[in-house]
């Protein structure tokens, strides 16, 4: 495994060490992760990697992506990886068989959604209808598909608790909805598979994921506020931040994938987050501002006028349920200040060339 910094060995040891997770189903199988470059799917990779190892698995990874600089940084070194690049816009073929499969290609940047909306709905559609065709054709024993709790939109706000079925409205005229709505069609594409040729899907509802592994210059307001943290500086918040999170520590949302992956049911819905964390944006920086900072930052307000502009989500009031998830004896271990801190911590060894 190439350098990894402390707080993400920790986090693949949490990962691999799950005794819940039935490892011995991986045993000489082939695992096939789309958007493998990215924080989640790599972290995915590194983890599988890692499991192999300890377990003995005779594990065979296919890590698929673009980015094949990152891809050499990230998996170099791993002898039961082998990257594969590809736009999942374009159908895909691999030698031999492909026994698992995780997708988590898609856009994934809100100015990217508004500024190039029709390419975000191409990614999602024609990429996922390419994987649902490849497990049909090698007959794949499980897949999870990455969705995201932005396919809610604006539910009940006198629910108290949003399950997998309350789903609420999405505006379709606006091009920021290019990615809830391209999500819902993909859940539907995969629900049909799953109905008419008994494709074995399982769908993971992702609350806003974060933590060791993600980049110190991602441009969400997560990590904006962590680099806020880092530096002293104020907090500064471009809405009233009367939204509604729901977040999951990136280590617990994989041992949520791979959990699912060999002991979901097929054709079912699962969020997957820590019904904790559920806060408002400005009580999320406020949060940071006194426990991450130490009340050394304050939290402020700045909305500019070309706001329409930034790709910010609608304000939503949900609190998601995860009780579908502890069903299958997954349970979330991070509340959000260590969510924080192992992020920050994951960022100064990086500062520090401590990991690559």
């Amino acid at each position: 495994m190439n350098r990894l910094s402390q707080v993400l060995l920790e986090d693949i040891d949490r990962i691999v060490t799950d005794r819940n997770v039935p490892w011995g189903e991986l045993r000489d199988r082939v695992i096939l992760i789309t958007g493998a470059t990215g924080a989640i799917g790599a972290l995915l990779v590194q983890a599988l990697s890692e499991a192999d190892t300890r377990h003995g698995l005779g594990l065979h990874i296919w890590a698929l992506g673009r980015n094949v600089d990152r891809a050499r940084m990230l998996f170099g070194k791993m002898n039961n990886v082998k990257f594969v690049e590809h736009d999942i816009r374009n159908p895909l073929n691999i030698d031999g068989p492909a026994d698992y499969i995780i997708h988590g290609a898609a856009v994934t940047r809100s100015v990217e959604m508004v500024a190039n909306p029709v390419g975000v709905i191409e990614t999602a559609i024609r990429g996922t209808a390419n994987i649902l065709t490849l497990a049909k054709d090698k007959q794949s024993k499980s897949i999870v598909y990455l969705s995201s709790m932005e396919v809610y939109g604006l539910t009940d706000p006198s629910l108290d608790w949003v399950t997998e079925n309350d789903l609420g409205y999405i505006n379709l005229q606006s091009p920021r909805s290019s990615y809830p709505e391209s999500k819902r069609m993909c859940e539907c594409l995969c629900n049909c598979s799953f109905a008419q040729y008994g494709t074995p899907i399982k769908l993971a509802r992702l609350a806003q994921t974060f933590g060791a592994g993600f980049s110190n210059d991602d441009p969400r307001i997560f990590a904006q506020f962590a680099r806020s943290s880092m530096s002293g500086t104020d907090i500064v918040l471009h809405t009233e931040g009367k939204s509604r999170g729901n977040y999951c520590y990136i280590s617990d949302a994989i041992r949520g994938l791979i959990l699912l992956l060999l002991k979901g049911e097929d054709g079912e819905t699962y969020n997957i987050v820590n019904p904790e964390t559920s806060m408002t944006i400005r009580e999320m920086a406020e949060l940071v501002a006194s426990e991450v900072s130490g009340s050394s930052v304050a939290v402020k307000v700045d909305r500019p006028s070309d706001i329409a502009k930034q790709g910010y989500a609608p304000d939503v009031t949900m609190r998601l349920s995860s009780d579908k998830m502890a069903q299958l004896g997954w349970k979330a271990q991070y509340g959000l200040v260590e969510m924080y801190k192992r992020m920050i911590a994951d960022w100064h060894e990086a500062s520090n060339g401590l990991r690559v």
